[in-house]
């Protein structure tokens, strides 16, 4: 069973809030805002997001192949959730649309690199 997913930041005070926003649209808060980790969820025991800086002091990178997945909901949410994202300042890594297994998905990277897929099950 997931825990949590962290991913690096280099901008954290910047970053956390667009996350803000977007997590805001499938009922997420930010639960815990300490200098140098933020986490988005609803509460520690159920899976959560959380955007750190690295603990070795060195830049954050995002994994090759790496990917976090947030379930939307509806198409009508993973539309607006990939339209918030990038007018947010993240870029655009394929538009909202039926993927293979009848997922709906529309994907997108925060301006650290970190790959986010917007689905729901149609």
């Amino acid at each position: 069973m997931l825990g949590f997913v962290t991913l690096g930041s280099n901008t954290l005070q910047e970053s956390s809030q667009r996350y803000d926003q977007i997590m805001a649209m499938v009922g997420l808060e930010r639960m815990v805002d300490m200098p140098g980790f933020k986490a988005w969820g609803k509460g520690l025991e159920q899976p959560f997001i959380a955007l750190v800086n690295p603990n070795d002091g060195e830049q954050a990178t995002a994994g090759n192949g790496t990917m976090v997945a947030v379930y939307g909901g509806d198409t009508a949410n993973v539309d607006a959730m990939h339209a918030k994202a990038l007018s947010l300042g993240f870029t655009n890594e394929g538009d909202p649309g039926i993927r293979p297994a009848g997922f709906y998905c529309a994907y997108v990277r925060d301006v650290d690199g970190n790959k986010f897929n917007f689905y729901c099950k149609p």
